[in-house]
This record gives C-alpha cells, sequence and structure tokens, in this order.
C-alpha cells in the first residue's frame, strides 16, 4: 500500500479508503449492498491486511447502521486506523434533523462516537453545504468539537468552490480549517478540475475521491445499452447522472483497451489515472465482493505510461469553459502550480470559435 500525506497536514493516509456505504443496507442503501456484520468483517479484514489504513461512513449511511458496523468491527483496533465520519443530511422528521448548526453538529457528531464506539472521528465531514446556517456557526462548532478532542481533522464534501473558500476564510483556528474535501472525480466526471482541483492546490487541501468508478460505470461490465446484471444501476440507481451515454462508453472502450496490456480490468486503469491528478490523497472504494477489494487495490502499484495517461486526458477532456479558455490564451506564462490543476491537460495552442474544445 501506498500512503500519502492529506493535504497541508502531517496525517498519512492510504491511496485507497475502504468506503463502508454498503454496510447494513437500510432502506434505499439496500440497492447497492447490505453487508452484515459477518460479511464486513471479511472485508475490513482484508482491507487492513492490505495496508488500508482510513475507513469511510457517514450518519445518514443506513440511518446509522453502517457505523453502528463499522464500530463494532473495528472495536479494540483503533491504533492506527483512522474513521472519517459526516453529517449535514436529514437524519430524522424534526426541524432539528438536518443542517450544519452548532445543535445538530454537536448532537450528531456524539451520536457518531456512540455508534463508531470510539473517543473521536479522524475526519468529521460536512456532508453537503447549508446555505442558511451562517458558516461561522458552523466552524464555531467544529471548533469546539476539535478543542474538545472529538475531532482531529475536518473536511467538507460537495461543496462549490466559493463554499469552500467561504468557510476557509471563516475558520477560527487553524484546528478547525478544513484540511481536506472528499469529491465526485472520475474520467467521466471532470468538472472538479475547473475549480475544485486548482483550489485544492492552492489551499492545501487532500482531496478524497467518493465514487471513483462512477458507481461501477467505468468497471468495463457496462457496455452500451445494457447495465451489468446485478449492479445498482439495473436496481434503479441513478446516480452518479451521466449526461453523454456516448461519451462514456467512449472513455470505457478506451480503459478496456489499456487494461488488456497490463492484465487488469478498466476499473483499475481508471483509478489508476485517479491516482495521477493533483492533490488527490486517496480513493474511497467500496466493493460487494472480497475480488473486488484485491482487484481495485492493485491500482496502487500500476504505473500508466505517458502515452496511456494521453490517450485517457483525450478521450475524457471537458471543454475549457470562460474564463479558463481566456486565461489559456492570455495567462499561460504566469500560471501557479494551481492553475497548472486544470490547464496542464489543455494542447498549447489558441483557443478561438472554432476549436472543438470550447
Amino acid at each position: 500500500m501506498e500512503y500519502r500525506t492529506l493535504g497541508r497536514t502531517g496525517l498519512k493516509i492510504s491511496a485507497i479508503t475502504m468506503g463502508t456505504f454498503t454496510f447494513g443496507g437500510r432502506g434505499d442503501f439496500g440497492r447497492t449492498a447490505a453487508h452484515g456484520v459477518a460479511e464486513a468483517q471479511r472485508l475490513v479484514d482484508l482491507c487492513i491486511d492490505h495496508g488500508v489504513n482510513l475507513f469511510d461512513t457517514a450518519n445518514m449511511y443506513s440511518t446509522g447502521l453502517s457505523e453502528e458496523i463499522v464500530g463494532e468491527v473495528l472495536d479494540g483496533r483503533q491504533d492506527d486506523i483512522l474513521v472519517t465520519s459526516k453529517a449535514r443530511m436529514r437524519i430524522g422528521d424534526g426541524p432539528n434533523d438536518e443542517g450544519v448548526s452548532r445543535w445538530h453538529l454537536i448532537r450528531e457528531c456524539e451520536r457518531s462516537l456512540k455508534r463508531l464506539r470510539r473517543d473521536h472521528i479522524d475526519i468529521y465531514y460536512m456532508h453537503e453545504w447549508d446555505g442558511l446556517t451562517p458558516v461561522e456557526e458552523k466552524l464555531a462548532a467544529l471548533d469546539t468539537l476539535v478543542s474538545q478532542g472529538k475531532v482531529r481533522y475536518t473536511g467538507c464534501s460537495n461543496y462549490s468552490a466559493w463554499q469552500v473558500m467561504k468557510s476557509l476564510t471563516a475558520a477560527p483556528s487553524y484546528a478547525s480549517r478544513f484540511s481536506t474535501q472528499q469529491i465526485h472525480y472520475t474520467l467521466e466526471a471532470r468538472e472538479a478540475e475547473y475549480e475544485l482541483l486548482p483550489l485544492s492546490v492552492d489551499q492545501g487541501l487532500g482531496v478524497l475521491v467518493w465514487s471513483p468508478l462512477a458507481a461501477g460505470l467505468l468497471s468495463g461490465k457496462h457496455r452500451r445499452g445494457t447495465p451489468a446484471e446485478g449492479s445498482r444501476q439495473a436496481a434503479g440507481w441513478d446516480e452518479p447522472p451521466i449526461r453523454d451515454t456516448e461519451r462514456l462508453h467512449r472513455i470505457v472502450d478506451v480503459l478496456v483497451e489499456i487494461a488488456q496490456t497490463h492484465d487488469v480490468g478498466a476499473a483499475q486503469i481508471a483509478l489508476a489515472w485517479l491516482l495521477t491528478r493533483p492533490a488527490v490523497a486517496s480513493l474511497v472504494v467500496g466493493g460487494r465482493t472480497e475480488a473486488q477489494f484485491k482487484a481495485n487495490m492493485r491500482a496502487v502499484d500500476l504505473k500508466l505510461t505517458d502515452t496511456e495517461l494521453q490517450r485517457l486526458n483525450d478521450v475524457s477532456r471537458l471543454p475549457l469553459i470562460y474564463p479558463y479558455w481566456h486565461q489559456h490564451n492570455f495567462a499561460r506564462p504566469r500560471f501557479s502550480a494551481a492553475d497548472q490543476a486544470l490547464h496542464a491537460d489543455y494542447p498549447d495552442r489558441h483557443y478561438g470559435g472554432a476549436d472543438p474544445l470550447v
């Protein structure tokens, strides 16, 4: 296993994080899987044996059942094992059962700690933006949790860049300042390169990627017009949205071709590409079976050639939208490393109206 530093912190995390989205299977989460304690124990043991030191869950996964299972299977194994959790989503019918108010965050953190059987959460994510709660209130609540020793590091998930930056500016102390963001980012979904990756490079945020295989759509098992049998798509799961299915299949075709030369699956190539991206610290990988976890962890040791990386970039690159095409034309000589997180993958040529990338 490879260990990477999380942003500007001193924390080392495994390049693969185990996602526990499938633990419990309560409600809509049953469309993905419904791992009970025994199955979860086998998968967790497998990941630990392969060097994984970070396990990701959330208070809303199966309405807390995922956290309970994580707590049971990791009970007594806290040394060197890191756990993340999240709060913000609705978890009940009451008026204060969602959001990032001080009342909600402190209550949910304490509930999560009980379910996880731990005295602290290593990374506590704000699961989604809450535009109704003052950002200062959110950060003050997190500062309290950090000062009480209940949270080690804080982060956000599914924020836009201005929301992340507003939160960073409002942090009352370095300890409560976001150290990481967990985002959706894949070969199919590269929108994060416009703002979120450059922001992460500039502000020192370590990026964790959720659903790095686009809910299995980049695994090579889904082919044109036919979702894989037994997949979450076949069960009616519609996240993430795919707006151009033909583009998705072109990407998968290239993944499959490159995978054949490495004697691995398309999924491993998609993961290996992500591990080359700026600011990416770890990929949150879920799975139904031990075989899936074993296969996906092989991605850490895969080294793609420059030609292979170029093929993947060419088939998946998004248009340079404004103001980025204008900056590419006129600001390139003064780009920082943060600017290059977007622009480095674009051919160095003038972008005019006839350019197909515009």
